[in-house]
């Protein structure tokens, strides 16, 4: 066989398969939700707005409806939007839209452990245990209760310190809603300028804020092409080592002084559990395991929660009138007693206030993603197994079917005619279905004692001259711009 022949027989050969792959394909997607035509290779990555992708989303569903699809790379994603779209989907078909995509980043950093990013029996092991345990550690039960009103009356010390001079209250509000979680996890409460504790939360900031730059968020999908590129996702690969350390180090501690009669915190009990012997020990209850779940529930116990307290003051210095509003409630129903979990049903107007700072700060725009567990069809669509979704919270929050004013800040969306707490079923700012977040109940304790305790003893004005900039800044996550407050002492 001449040379000629030989590369004829190639270029037949992968023709043949380029067009078997093509019709698999196309038959793999007859029925696909529709979308913006994909151009070859890089998607429609040109039509994205890869620092705000939800913006982009949302603009898109306008054309195309609440369920509808976009090519990033390779990867067919399709978005939900809508609250009757997600509920449907994470709801009413949860088992087929409750598992979470391999995404390279997640993948190198966590090995696809813990708790945000696993799947399967892990999960499910990682979940029972998570919130068997936090229960067992006083969960939303008067334990918890009183560390977080201990909390909160060092933060009123720290900002009472500034004498009502401006200052930045990020690490501070970092620290304090950390400690929760990190007391509750590990047994030790930092003060607010330990240097552990400001180190990590500078990783966790910084990591929160580069996973929103395009250069990263583009990595999962070309992540053989980024990874030898210079960039953020270095950074990120940098700060996610120096705190599994940092975790890998203090259970490698307790595992020394463990007392399985005796246990002190959440890594206390992981460590029992390796102690079984039975067969999720091995399988489950590892080290790799351990240091993912600690990461996931130290971020996500300290982000979501701190980022909505700053929203929450930024907003108080920016609608004064909201703000004596909340005041007067507070001095009707509590005056200058403790506030406690108790008085939140006395207090509708507060508690609006505070589902409003969820709904207007849109935390977790675009949620995290989930993939579909096997073939599906929803919504008159045909979806393939292991397709991306996106349930666009972003799109339930600003819904004007639910918010009369969706792009104001407006605590009347949660009152009814009489002034009581109005529920609203599209009030999903923790995501719903089996994905839903695990820390929601504590999360909502945080908020109502340490919101209600800051604006028992303060009240909050910007410094002179200054402008309140209500866009959020570049990051994963929707958090308020850097600021400077000043907390006048009220008593």
């Amino acid at each position: 066989m001449d040379l000629v022949t030989v590369l004829l027989s190639i270029v037949v050969i992968l023709f043949l398969a380029i067009a078997f792959n093509r019709n698999q394909k196309q038959a793999r997607y007859r029925n696909f939700p529709p979308g913006p035509k994909p151009l070859p290779i890089i998607g429609n990555a040109l039509i994205m707005n890869l620092s705000k992708p939800h913006k982009t989303f949302l603009e898109l569903s306008k054309e195309y409806g609440k369920i509808f699809s976009v090519q990033i790379g390779f990867d067919k994603i399709v978005i939900l939007c809508g609250y009757e779209t997600i509920k449907e989907a994470l709801i009413d078909h949860g088992d087929e839209f409750s598992d979470r995509p391999k995404l390279e980043l997640f993948s190198k950093t966590t090995k696809d452990h813990g708790l945000i990013f696993a799947n399967g029996e892990n999960w499910k092991a990682m979940r029972r245990f998570t919130l068997s345990t936090l229960r067992d550690f006083g969960m939303g039960k008067k334990g918890i209760e009183n560390k977080i009103i201990d909390e909160s009356n060092c933060l009123v010390q720290a900002f009472k310190a500034h004498e009502g001079k401006p200052f930045d209250n990020l690490q501070v509000i970092n620290t304090a809603v950390a400690n929760i979680i990190v007391s509750t996890v590990i047994g030790i409460r930092f003060e607010y300028e330990d240097p552990t504790i400001v180190k990590l939360i500078n990783l966790i900031n910084e990591n929160i804020r580069l996973l929103g730059s395009p250069l990263v968020r583009l990595y999962n999908s070309y992540p053989y092409l980024i990874h030898w590129m210079p960039g953020p996702h270095k950074k990120v690969f940098v700060n996610m080592k120096e705190l599994h350390d940092f975790i890998r180090a203090t259970f490698t501690r307790q595992r020394k002084e463990l007392d399985i009669n005796d246990q002190r915190n959440l890594i206390d009990a992981f460590l029992a559990k390796q102690q079984e012997g039975k067969a999720e020990s091995t399988l489950y209850f590892h080290d790799e395991n351990l240091i993912a779940l600690v990461e996931n529930l130290f971020t996500a116990g300290m982000e979501t929660t701190s980022t909505t307290l700053r929203w929450g003051l930024l907003l108080m210095m920016k609608y004064p009138e909201i703000q004596r509003k909340v005041h007067t409630e507070i001095e009707a129903v509590i005056g200058s007693a403790q506030p406690q979990i108790e008085h939140r049903k006395q207090m509708p107007y507060t508690d609006a206030v505070i589902h409003e700072i969820q709904r207007f700060g849109d935390i977790v725009p675009g949620s995290a993603p989930h993939i579909t567990s096997q073939d599906v069809t929803f919504k008159g669509y045909s979806i393939p197994k292991d397709t991306v979704i996106i349930p666009l919270l972003h799109s339930v929050l600003r819904d004007k079917a639910h918010f009369e004013k969706p792009d104001d800040f407006y605590p009347e969306h949660f009152l009814d005619s009489e002034g009581k707490l109005k529920k609203i079923e599209a009030f999903i700012p923790f995501s719903i279905g089996k994905r839903s977040c695990a820390g929601e109940t504590l999360a909502k304790m945080e908020l109502f004692l340490f919101f209600t305790t800051l604006l028992q003893n303060f009240t909050f004005q910007a410094p002179p001259g200054a402008e309140l900039d209500l866009d959020p800044a570049l990051s994963s996550t929707n958090a308020p711009k850097p600021y400077e407050i000043r907390a006048l002492s009220r008593s």
